[in-house]
């Protein structure tokens, strides 16, 4: 097992590294820099200011270079100033990068309790009317957008409730029940067409498992059938299912962004999209690498789920 983590390790920092070099060479490609921003369009300003400014920001230095010491604060834990505002970075993200974790965690939480029971269900009565049922509804799961759930949310919720986004967002630990009503319509929206996808997976897996002998033979054991269903079934499909949901979950990263900006959340996407705009460099590139980051951690626990579930992959 021992060795098997360190594999993984070292593949999780490799692809850390090779992203790294793909962030900060991207952000460079982009048209116009912070100093085109700051001073804006219509701002005449001589070579010499421009020149002044890109030395201060050390935008006049070689790629390798910006590289080099960009990464040599990131070893050490510090993600540098924001451009614009000359302010620590890690502040900012601290307060930001909560509110993702959290989305994330509640879409992926809203999906996998309502999409495993239904898969299991659906399983156990192929083609009976419940199971009909449960496939219409995981297509169209499949096919609304988020962005597009997420307007009809609001709209079915602002005429009908008389609810709207509040405009100040409350963090958990300061008002657990309206952080929750801030929060539960973007999971929702978010979390949605993982609930249909997982739950898609879940019943082609286990109907997959459940004609194998060894369900036969549990069976005829006389071994009641919630303990062959939870024990022998769904353990052996686990693997398919966690796979899905770690993609999705590195997925619901990135969803973040736009449900973020539609029920204006402060979260990380909120902080991604506003760097975008100012072409703010390093804001960019940690926030790019933060969502990197975590996509990486998110792949490493699925490869341990792997381990767990059979016993043969950590062996290999």
């Amino acid at each position: 097992m021992g060795t098997y983590l360190s594999k993984r390790l070292v593949n999780l920092l490799t692809t850390l590294l090779v992203m790294s070099v793909f962030v900060f060479l991207m952000v460079r490609l982009m048209p116009g820099d912070v100093v085109d921003i700051m001073l804006g369009q219509e701002t005449a300003a001589s070579e010499e200011t421009l020149a002044m400014l890109r030395r201060q920001y050390g935008l006049d230095q070689p790629l390798h270079i910006q590289y080099i010491r960009w990464m040599s604060h990131i070893l050490r834990g510090d993600l540098g100033l924001a451009m614009r505002t000359r302010m620590p970075i890690q502040e900012d993200m601290l307060r930001k990068l909560p509110i993702t974790i959290e989305l994330a965690i509640l879409s992926v939480g809203l999906s996998v309790i309502i999409a495993l029971p239904l898969g299991i269900f659906s399983a156990l009565r192929p083609n009976s009317p419940a199971d009909f049922i449960c496939r219409f509804l995981g297509i169209v799961g499949l096919s609304f957008p988020d962005f597009w759930l997420a307007i009809v949310l609001i709209l079915v919720a602002s005429r009908v409730f008389g609810w709207l986004p509040a405009p100040m967002f409350v963090p958990f630990f300061e008002n657990p029940l309206q952080n929750l009503s801030q929060i539960a319509l973007p999971a929702f929206a978010l979390g949605f067409r993982m609930v249909a996808s997982v739950m898609r997976m879940t019943r082609s897996t286990m109907l997959e498992v459940m004609g194998q002998d060894y369900i036969q033979v549990a069976r005829a054991k006389g071994l009641p059938d919630r303990y062959v269903v939870v024990r022998h079934a769904l353990k052996n499909a686990g693997i398919p299912i966690i796979t899905l949901i770690g993609i999705n979950l590195g997925n619901l990263l990135s969803g973040a962004v736009i449900i973020e900006q539609i029920f204006g959340l402060p979260g990380l996407g909120w902080m991604l999209v506003n760097a975008i705009h100012q072409r703010d460099y390093t804001t960019l590139q940690a926030s790019v690498l933060v969502s990197c980051l975590f996509f990486a951690l998110t792949n490493l626990c699925v490869d341990v789920l792997y381990a767990y579930l059979d016993p043969r992959i950590r062996c290999g």
